[in-house]
This record gives C-alpha cells, structure tokens and sequence, in this order.
C-alpha cells in the first residue's frame, strides 16, 4: 500500500493518532452493555452541537451514502414527490435515488459550476409541485462549491413541505450548519470527511415531523430508520453495533468540539483562501462560476492546458501529493484539492501548492 506525505485527497482524509488508537481498542459486546449505549448518547450530544440541532441523531454502520439511501427509503413510498435541486454531480445523483425507488420527482438544474440562486424558479416550483420532500447537497464534492441553505429552509416552512433533505456529508464540521434554523428534516453526514474519522460510519438527523412520516411508512430494510428510533431507551440496536468505527467517531467529534465549531470553521476558511489564492497565482483556472460560493473544504480546479489529468496524476504521486480526480463530465477535466478536517492545515496547502507550481513551471 502507497502512502503519500502530502494527502490532499477530498475524503476520507487523514486519520490523526488520537482517533486510530480509539478504532484500535478492544471492546466487549456492544448489544449487551451499557456502556456502548453511554458511547453512543455521548457521541450523538457532539453530533447534534456540529449539526446545530436538537433533533434525535442516528448513528449507522456504513459509509456516508448509507444515510442518504436510508433517509430516502425510510420516508419515501412509489408516488410521493420529490423536488430536487441539483447544482452538481450529487444533487442529481439524489434525485435519482428517489426516482429509482419510485418516487415522481422534479430536478432544478443549475450549473454544475454555480450554486443556487435562482430563488423564483424554486419556489415558483414548491408552490405548484408540492413536494413531499426537497432534496439539495450542502457541499458538492466534486464541484468544490457551497450551496446557502438559510432561504430554502424558509421556503420550505412556508409552503408547509414535510421534509427537507440536506447532504452535509462533505461540508459538516467544516462550515456553520444550522439544521433547526433552517429546517432541516434529514440532515446527512459521514465519518471519513471533516471529521476525519475511518469511513465506517454515517449519521443523520431526524425531526420529529420526519419520525412520524419514517413510522407511516414502516420501511423494514438493512438501513431503516424506524429501528432506531427507541434503540438507546430499549439498549436493542437493529443490527451488532460497531463499537470499534463508534469509538473513533466519537473520539473525531470530541476533538472537534474541544477545539471549538468557530475556531474550526476559521481553520477551513484559511486553508480554502490560501489554496485559491496561491493556485490562481500560479495560473491554475478555478473550476467554480466567480459568482458561486466557494466550499471552505475543498477546491475544484481545471486541469491545465498541455498535460492529461492522468500524468497530473502521476506527477502529484511521484512528488508525494495525493488529490482527487472527478467524476461524470468533470472527469479528466477538473481536479480537487481537500482541504478538509485534518488537512485544512496551511502548511499541507503550501506543500501541495509547491509541487504544483514545480509541475505547471516544467510544462
């Protein structure tokens, strides 16, 4: 296995010591004692501060994209309507997901290079499809952008839609998320990003409003959400919890929270502006419209003129940085920089920008 000094990759990220000697403890039983159960209400209070919510969290054995497919399917039945808005390669893959489950669902496309703004056509859209579910991504990964969620939330409460559905899988921890203000339903997250945890684990907030529509539906699957909704009061989980990916989360979100939502927020807003500006003087092209929001966690960039993406690729590895490559249309045409969790770090950046500048100078 290669091993990288300089890993830039957007996800999963660089797990800090603190956090692999936690997954490495061993445990007893995690469905018999109790003090699993205190692991996880102690792991679910940090969640809920880095969500801004107060809401119930459920924590899942699996990646992050099993709570997108477990909010869907745990609140969704063939016929319902679904209004996504798609700014990116996820936002539509989500719209997708419903439709492949049965859903009638309607996509508001934007750019993949802008984030939303067009806010007459959304809620022009809410007013005359009445949605039982509106779906949006917090951070487009592979667009490097940032979606505001502040007047979709107030659309949402004023046309009185159940549920509002928000991936925050690559943007939690990392920028202000304020799932109550918002109202935010489902608010989805992963383990391996910002937290920078092992991609073992994935959670989500549920509100009330969505429990009762998760108990209508009564969805029995591997990943639904019913099961946990009284898991911690009866200490009975629907499957043999992970103890192991458990103890490491909660050791990322303590970390997290001792360092201090604001202070981290700062931390990935230096790293962002400093990866920008430094990439621009060189004279890398930003993938993103000048008039999008910019994601404090990573930044997409157009692969030169003169190079394949494929030997960008090599070259970064041979130089010891590691970056992420794109997906859909953005492949072999847009690369990214994760500046997220631990390595929203400004020494990481220079590094990375070094090796760039070394590569862009021999073209």
């Amino acid at each position: 296995m290669i091993t990288y000094p300089i890993p830039m990759v957007p996800g999963p990220v660089k797990v800090p010591q603190a956090v692999l000697e936690a997954y490495l403890t061993n445990f007893g039983s995690a469905d018999l004692e109790p003090d699993f159960v205190e692991l996880y209400q102690k792991t679910e209070a940090n969640l809920q501060a880095i969500f801004g919510s107060k809401n119930q969290v459920v924590i899942q054995t699996g990646e992050g994209m099993l709570a997108l497919w477990t909010a869907l399917k745990s609140c969704l039945v063939p016929g319902d309507r679904v209004l996504a808005i798609a700014t990116g390669l996820f936002g539509a893959g989500i719209g997708d997901m419903a439709r492949s489950i049965g859903a009638v669902v309607r996509t508001i496309d934007f750019p993949y290079n802008q984030t939303v703004h067009d806010w007459l056509s959304i809620e022009q859209a809410i007013a005359e499809f009445q949605p039982k579910m509106i779906t949006v991504v917090h951070c487009e990964t592979p667009s490097g952008t940032l979606n505001p969620l502040q007047k979709l939330g107030e659309l949402k409460a004023a046309y009185h839609i159940p549920l509002l559905y928000v991936d925050a899988v690559s943007s939690l921890g990392g920028v202000p998320f304020l799932a109550d203000e918002w109202h935010v339903d489902l608010a989805l997250g992963g383990s391996q990003k910002v937290l920078s945890a092992p991609a073992g684990m994935s959670f989500l907030t549920v509100s009330e409003q969505a429990w009762e529509i998760v108990e209508e539906v009564n969805y029995p699957g591997y990943e639904a959400l019913k099961p946990f909704r009284h898991a911690v009061r009866d200490m009975y989980f629907p499957y043999t919890p992970y103890w192991h990916g458990m103890a490491a989360l909660y050791t990322a979100t303590e970390a997290l929270i001792k360092e201090g939502l604001n202070n981290s927020f700062q931390r990935h807003t230096a790293a962002a502006s400093l990866c920008c500006s430094r990439l621009v003087s060189l004279g890398f092209s930003l993938y993103p419209d000048p008039s999008a929001i910019l994601s404090p966690t990573i930044t997409a960039v157009h692969v030169p003129q003169g190079i394949t993406w494929a030997e960008l690729d090599r070259r970064m590895r041979d130089s010891g940085l590691v970056a992420g490559g794109n997906y859909g249309p953005l492949a072999n045409k847009v690369f990214r920089l994760g500046h997220m969790g631990t390595q929203a770090d400004l020494e990481l950046v220079n590094q990375a920008c070094d090796v760039l500048s070394t590569i862009l100078s021999a073209l």
